[in-house]
């Protein structure tokens, strides 16, 4: 498919879609589950930032979007791909966002961005090869935005359980298992899994609900439906700001849930955030 540059179509005032490359050939994650044995896999932490893909020359998103980076930021990156995510720290993903998506860098916000790399999709090395000499690589480089992930090494499932713990203690957002021996596929796959204490997903919004008793005169709740059709009201997990200004309809926003009820809805449906446009 033949893709052109977006020049005029603004989202809100001061950001726009930057052009649009061909989009990466990125491995996806799957679900773990507990027949996975986790003494096969590295661990690292889920970060909370915006999937990226270094192609040698540009950064880009998981849908083909060119991120506006300042030329100082990528100068000394290596002209081997990288996938990695932009990130500035726990819970500042709307930061984060925001600063990524302007057709024109803020260089005090790029200041605070860094790129964090976790595999080199270009190697036929096993993870753990490609693993060990990416590190290496990025530590010889000597950018200080430019990081490897660290990887770890658990014992046993209960080992695990307790580092997922650790990490949503401290604000993080779960955990990536990668296999030792995978090699690195354009696909979603067994070697590649995300794990968290909450399982997520996106709708979008038919409607706003009114609100009554302390939230009478705001938004009490959101219809939402799946993208396959399931509908359902997602009414907690919103500030006082946000009932009073709530996601428009035809917004996608993310939930967090804990498993499904018989007919297949959420249980315990927690409205988490506004679906970014660049969000992986």
């Amino acid at each position: 498919m033949k893709h052109f540059p977006l020049v005029l179509p603004l989202l809100w005032p001061g950001l726009i879609v930057p052009a649009l490359a061909e989009a990466p050939p990125l491995q996806l994650a799957a679900e773990y589950a507990p027949h996975h044995n986790p003494v096969d896999y590295l661990v690292s932490e889920k970060l909370d930032g915006v999937r990226a893909y270094w192609n040698g020359r540009q950064l880009v998103s998981r849908s083909g979007h060119v991120f506006a980076a300042p030329g100082w930021f990528m100068a000394d990156f290596p002209d081997t791909p990288l996938d990695g995510e932009l990130w500035i720290g726990r819970g500042r993903f709307a930061e984060l966002s925001a600063a990524v998506r302007r057709f024109e860098p803020v260089e005090e916000e790029w200041r605070e961005i860094r790129f964090m790399v976790f595999d080199s999709p270009a190697s036929d090395l096993p993870f753990e090869q490609r693993a060990a000499h990416l590190g290496r690589l990025l530590a010889a480089l000597k950018v200080p935005w430019l990081q490897w992930v660290e990887q770890r090494e658990v014992a046993d499932a209960a080992a695990l359980a307790a580092l997922l713990d650790e990490i949503t203690d401290q604000g993080g957002e779960g955990l990536m298992l990668r296999h030792r021996h995978s090699r690195y596929a354009a696909e979603r796959n067994q070697e590649l899994l995300k794990l968290k204490q909450f399982q997520d997903a996106e709708a979008t919004v038919l409607a706003q609900l009114p609100g009554q008793g302390k939230y009478a005169g705001m938004m009490g709740s959101l219809l939402v439906e799946t993208e396959d059709g399931r509908r359902f009201k997602l009414g907690t997990g919103f500030t006082d700001v946000q009932r009073r200004n709530p996601p428009a309809p035809g917004t996608v926003v993310t939930y967090r849930y804990r498993g499904e009820t018989a007919t297949g809805l959420p249980r315990f449906a927690s409205f988490w955030r506004v679906r970014e446009p660049l969000n992986p």
